[in-house]
């Protein structure tokens, strides 16, 4: 069986992120890019899968040469191929997801794998739009998955606890930490990545949906405030939370 795994390149979140000139992107210079954390639990669960059914696991990703670096560190950890879809700019969540199903439909993919969101943008919306777009069934922040024949049974997160779910083939499955233990790549799987091939292709891509018209930085936390140490504090902390804090 092929499975696919989606993956993104993104900034570290312990890097410092300043806004770049023209104020609708990130200056990308001191920005260190890694695999999106959450992408390892799906490579995880599809090389478990892999392990347990007889697949091949492809690694795809949307992006310009430097989604090399982590389409290599994919690799490494265990999967079998990767395609680069390339495309310089911005996309939106539409665009990244029909090149990814165009090549999902292409590899004849039953079984694909995300990461529940990626800690660049937040969405959390392209494995659902992919899914959309090839009629696959789907299942979202799965934390517990199961595979027995054509059928999937799998835990996801809501609010206030888990449901369980099943559905069949193809699917999608976007993955959420607490699936798996990721990983690490083992120094024979990093040489073995240095000599598989990236196949590179031009991503198939779409109209923009979305646009970028600005970005900025939060405003700065303002400093906390004391405003007593008994009950007669109440109402000055009351006044503050209704005229400074508006929240009463």
């Amino acid at each position: 069986m092929k499975i696919a795994v989606c993956v993104s390149h993104v900034p570290d979140t312990a890097t410092k992120v300043n806004v770049g000139s023209d104020g609708k992107s990130i200056d990308p210079n001191g920005v260190t890019y890694v695999l999106n954390p959450y992408d390892e639990f799906a490579i995880e669960e599809a090389l478990k899968t892999k392990e347990a059914v007889e697949g091949e696991v492809v690694i795809l990703s949307v992006g310009g040469e430097n989604n090399k670096e982590t389409i290599r560190k994919s690799l490494a950890m265990g999967a079998d191929a990767a395609v680069l879809l390339k495309s310089e700019g911005e996309l939106d969540s539409f665009q990244v997801a029909r090149a990814l199903a165009d090549e999902i439909k292409n590899q004849n993919a039953q079984l694909v794998f995300f990461g529940k969101q990626s800690v660049d943008y937040d969405n959390q919306i392209v494995g659902q739009l992919t899914a959309g777009i090839l009629d696959y069934n789907c299942i979202s922040v799965a934390v517990d998955f199961k595979l027995d024949g054509d059928k999937i049974i799998a835990e996801r997160e809501i609010e206030g606890g888990r449901e369980v779910v099943e559905t069949t083939l193809p699917a999608v499955v976007t993955a959420q930490k607490g699936l798996n233990q990721p990983r690490y790549a083992s120094l024979k799987g990093i040489m073995a990545a240095k000599r598989k091939t990236i196949e590179e292709k031009d991503a198939q891509i779409g109209e923009s949906m979305v646009s970028i018209i600005g970005m900025q930085k939060p405003a700065p936390k303002q400093p906390g405030k004391i405003v007593g140490e008994d009950a007669s504090a109440a109402p000055e902390l009351a006044r503050l939370l209704r005229e400074e804090a508006k929240i009463i």
